[in-house]
């Protein structure tokens, strides 16, 4: 480990390998790739440069292991699972500091990142145990339907390196209690968090095969087409970009496997004129700067009606200058590094583009290299429009972007006018307005005067480009699973009136 300010309490969780069939191994091609501390750019690690080779041996260990993982019992899968909560929890602390270490995200988002992941392992080793099936009555007598439900087999689980842990606890928690196995491809910006995480599953008793990791960074396209084509592969759950959820869709049209897109978003930030500004304020800061900006649902565009516009301006201006940029693991820092200089130098672009078409940086709007190559000032732009690149594309880092609105089906309009739908927020304090606008916006969640959206109880996933179904809540666990309908004919004999 190069920085000696990094620690950890289990210096075992810090694994430079993949897990294949039970056993941590390198690359069959002994190749590897470096992992780099965004903040200060030192090395952290080396993992295996995994190929289409490696991931082929993943797909096996997880089929041979199909069998015997399936066929325990809902209660025993809960039981390991519950077992994976509780040792991610008494291993917290150093989960949090190998997160902030690689993805560079302050101490305390890391440190809520661990206790949201563990939530839904939490969850779904609730659910586990749950999985119900239906009688449905038949049109013809004496005849009997059952509907069951059992695991769709082998899962592909691609995951992002924002939020290393979060997302792959929502998949594979989900995976593993509906009886299915997996092999998860990492991001290559943080193979050290999932690691951890699948370390921890392994001493909580998952049977060995269940999980299977493969890490890569260059060879990542080459590992995503072999899980979509696979035959083997049954499903795949992906959450990253649309064109590459638009390219894992194609790979996977020649088996027609079952698919889960969490793509993009825009999500829109509505403030109407009889909102409690100080709380809206709140949502804003909750919603836009949740780890710099860099969440799918992070609010890209702030709607601001017309009467109360300047004075939200002030106050969110206030509130932003609060903010402390540095590495995430100095004490009162609340925005960490962004991922990578390219990350930086999109925020650039975003603002040249907007001061160009008549915008005004208020607040911030420049790379802090004083800091480093990755860091980049909180920013509020008023005036944003529709023909800025910053309305049309997903920010993905620290710039609160305004702009201002007259009616209602003005916001509405715009907050539609985009082809993803994600999630969107509204603050206001009119039922009768909150209804109308729930029901209007096109998108697959709603904040209603609040910034944070994601629950391990609620269903997240969106409408239009961002994607096809549901993670969390009871029905994430129904993406791994396939209905089973049996028909038994002469199953009851028909009464008969001498009875």
């Amino acid at each position: 480990m190069k920085n000696s300010k990094v620690t950890l309490k289990d210096q075992s969780l810090l694994v430079q390998k993949c897990f294949i069939g039970g056993k941590w191994v390198d690359a069959t091609s002994k190749k590897a790739f470096e992992v780099h501390d965004p903040a200060t750019g030192e090395l952290i690690g080396n993992c295996p440069e995994t190929a289409a080779e490696d991931a082929q041996h993943a797909i096996q260990a997880a089929s041979d292991t199909f069998n015997e993982w399936r066929s325990k019992s809902g209660r025993e899968r809960s039981r390991i699972l519950r077992r994976w909560y509780e040792l991610v929890m008494e291993n917290k602390d150093d989960l949090a500091t190998i997160i902030t270490w690689e993805n560079g995200k302050a101490k305390p988002d890391a440190a809520g990142e661990v206790v949201f992941s563990a939530s839904f392992i939490e969850w779904f080793a609730e659910e586990a145990a749950r999985i119900y099936g239906e009688v449905v009555p038949h049109s013809t007598s004496g005849s009997r339907v059952h509907v069951t439900k059992e695991p769709v087999g082998v899962c592909g689980l691609i995951t992002p390196w924002n939020f290393p842990i979060g997302m792959l606890a929502r998949k594979a928690a989900a995976a593993l209690a509906a009886g299915c196995t997996c092999i998860i491809k990492t991001a290559g910006e943080t193979p050290f968090s999932a690691n951890a995480l699948v370390l921890l599953a392994s001493r909580a008793g998952l049977s060995p095969g269940a999980l299977n990791v493969v890490t890569a960074l260059e060879n990542t396209p080459e590992i995503g087409s072999t899980l979509c084509e696979s035959p083997i592969v049954r499903k795949v759950s992906f959450t990253g970009s649309v064109r590459v959820g638009r390219l894992l869709m194609k790979r996977s049209s020649q088996t027609l496997k079952k698919l889960s897109l969490e793509l993009g978003g825009n999500a829109p930030f509505i403030v109407l004129d009889d909102a409690d500004l100080d709380w809206a304020v709140t949502g804003l800061i909750a919603s836009k700067f949740k780890c710099s900006g860099q969440t799918c649902v992070c609010t890209n565009r702030i709607f601001v009606q017309s009467g109360i516009y300047d004075s939200f301006v002030a106050k969110a201006v206030e509130a932003i200058k609060q903010l402390r940029v540095g590495s995430g693991f100095e004490d009162g820092v609340t925005q960490g590094p962004l991922v990578h200089s390219r990350a930086v130098s999109n925020m650039t672009n975003l603002v040249e583009d907007a001061i160009s078409k008549g915008a005004k940086v208020v607040l911030g709007g420049k790379p802090m290299s004083e800091l480093g190559t990755n860091f980049f000032e909180p920013t509020v732009i008023t005036g944003m429009t529709s023909d800025m690149k910053m309305a049309q594309e997903e920010i993905f880092g620290p710039i609160a972007a305004i702009s201002r609105f007259d009616t209602e089906e003005e916001v509405i309009a715009l907050s539609n006018d985009s082809e993803v739908g994600l999630a969107a927020y509204v603050f206001t304090e009119n039922l009768r307005r909150s209804q109308y606008m729930i029901e209007s916006l096109h998108v697959g969640m709603v904040g209603l005067n609040t910034g944070v959206i994601s629950d391990a109880s609620s269903p997240f996933g969106g409408v239009k480009l961002s994607g096809l179904g549901r993670e969390g809540s009871k029905h994430g666990i129904d993406e791994y699973l396939d209905m089973k309908t049996v028909v038994t004919g002469r199953a009851a004999s028909v009464f008969r009136s001498s009875l």
